[in-house]
């Protein structure tokens, strides 16, 4: 049986206010699995995803990315932070943010080579983006700047992938084909997303951990009882489609209980 890819034991982790913003959080994450962490804003989901990629030590508890610490497995690891936003005249082009992926295994001064730029366009092509490697990315759309993050991110072949609301910046009718785009991916990477979205959560993900400075929930659906526990107020889970239905429940509304 292999070993997880991602271990947490009793992690906690406060500011420096002494605010506690995880607190005895145990989690597996088995490979090749599609783990969404969900919660309110505040729940310290950005926190355990940083504490995953090694930015963050934790107060007290173990991490181990592919059985090590997460310092010695960075490269491993592709990340694509919430905010990717740019300013328009920043004078980069899209296979630059691309190229940048590459940059852990340069040596000083050396530059990219041939092979950082056909990895940089193949994984490109992949996302459907190789047609704006020139242009700069304050000019893309939200989802093109998205993707061409994502191609970053995937730049080295990571066997994780760590993804902070990946669909914040996507428009509503192109995020159904993001997440069939992450689906794919996820046949041999082990993706962790944060995510509001929850309809998303009940079409695509494997597993779900909700969220709230402790884990109220992990595993293959939704639980009313602990998503109530960890928003703080009763949660009816609606996914949107044709028919709508309750997520967890997989009931059709117009032939379920109310």
């Amino acid at each position: 049986m292999s070993s997880p890819a991602v271990e947490l034991e009793d992690v906690t982790y406060a500011f420096s206010s002494g605010h506690p913003v995880l607190r005895n959080v145990s989690l597996d994450v088995e490979p090749r699995d599609f783990l969404a962490v969900i919660g309110p804003n505040g729940g310290g989901k950005t926190t355990l995803m940083k504490i995953v990629l090694g930015l963050l030590e934790p107060d007290s508890g173990r991490v181990r990315v592919f059985g090590r610490p997460p310092a010695q497995t960075r490269s491993r690891i592709g990340y694509v932070p919430q905010d990717t936003t740019f300013k328009r005249d920043f004078p980069i082009r899209a296979l630059d943010a691309v190229l940048m992926g590459r940059l852990e295994g340069i040596r000083p001064f050396s530059g990219y080579s041939r092979q950082d730029r056909e990895a940089a366009l193949e994984r490109m092509s992949m996302l459907g983006i190789e047609d704006l490697a020139d242009k700069k990315v304050g000019n893309l759309s939200g989802g093109q700047r998205q993707r061409v993050f994502i191609a970053r991110a995937l730049a080295t072949d990571p066997d994780l992938l760590l993804l902070d609301e990946p669909a914040a910046s996507v428009d509503p009718s192109n995020q159904e084909s993001f997440y069939h785009l992450l689906g794919e991916l996820n046949d041999r990477i082990t993706i962790i997303m944060v995510t509001h979205d929850v309809g998303a959560v009940s079409s695509y993900v494997k597993t779900v951990a909700c969220l709230n400075v402790g884990l109220a929930s992990h595993g293959e659906g939704l639980d009313h009882e602990s998503m109530a526990e960890a928003y703080g107020c009763p949660i009816e889970l609606l996914a949107h489609g044709v028919p709508h239905r309750l997520l967890g429940e997989k009931r059709d509304l117009e032939g379920g209980d109310d």
